[in-house]
C-alpha cells in the first residue's frame, strides 16, 4: 500500500472517531440533563462543569446560561462569568471536532460556505463575535472552524475572549436582578 492510501486510511480514522466523539458526548449530555444541572450546586467548580457541558453538545442546546444567570446572583458574578467563560470555550472544541472529522457532512451546504468565506476573511473576528451573543450560528462556525483546519489555539482564544464577555455579562445580569429584587421585598 502507498503512503497516500495509509494517509487516507488515517485521516477517514481520525474522521470517523472524532464523529463519533462529538455524537457521544452529545448525547450523554441530552440524556444526563437533569444531573448535570445539579451540579451547578457545587460553586464556580460546578458552573464550570455546567458551562463545558452545556457548550459540548452540537445543535441540542443546554440550558448553561440559566446556572451562570442564576450563579451570578449569589456568587461573584465576575468570577462566575470567568468560570463559565472558560467552560463554555472548551466544550465548543466538540463542534470544532466535528468539523475536523466531518467536513464531508457540511461541506455541501450553502451556509457552510458563506461561514468559510468569512472564516477566510475575518478569522478571529468570526469567532469572537459569534461567541459574544448566544446565536445557533456559533456550532456552524466552530464545525466550520475545524472542517478548515483553523488553528485550535486561536479558535480556543477568540471563543474564551467572547464567550467570557457573554457569560460575565449574563452573570452581572442575574447578580443585579437578585440585588434589585431584595431592595424591593
Amino acid at each position: 500500500m502507498s503512503a497516500t492510501g495509509v494517509n487516507r486510511r488515517r485521516s477517514l480514522a481520525a474522521s470517523i472517531t472524532a464523529i463519533i466523539a462529538a455524537i457521544l458526548i452529545t448525547v450523554s449530555i441530552v440524556l444526563l440533563r437533569d444531573k448535570i444541572q445539579r451540579i451547578g450546586a457545587y460553586g464556580y467548580g460546578g458552573v464550570f462543569l455546567i458551562s463545558l457541558a452545556g457548550n459540548a453538545t452540537v445543535v441540542f442546546p443546554a440550558p448553561s446560561l440559566a446556572v451562570v444567570f442564576a450563579m451570578g446572583g449569589v456568587l461573584n458574578p465576575i468570577l462566575v462569568g470567568l468560570a463559565a467563560g472558560i467552560g463554555e470555550a472548551l466544550g465548543e472544541l466538540t463542534g470544532y471536532l466535528a468539523g475536523v472529522g466531518g467536513r464531508f457532512v457540511v461541506e455541501d451546504h450553502r451556509a457552510y460556505h458563506k461561514v468559510q468565506r468569512w472564516m477566510r476573511r475575518y478569522g478571529a473576528l468570526v469567532i469572537f463575535t459569534l461567541s459574544v451573543f448566544p446565536n445557533p450560528f456559533f456550532d456552524l462556525a466552530g464545525i466550520t472552524a475545524g472542517a478548515s483546519r483553523y488553528p485550535v489555539w486561536l479558535f480556543l482564544l477568540n471563543c474564551w475572549a467572547g464567550k467570557t464577555i457573554k457569560t460575565t455579562a449574563v452573570a452581572l445580569a442575574g447578580y443585579y436582578s437578585i440585588d434589585f429584587l431584595q431592595k424591593l421585598l
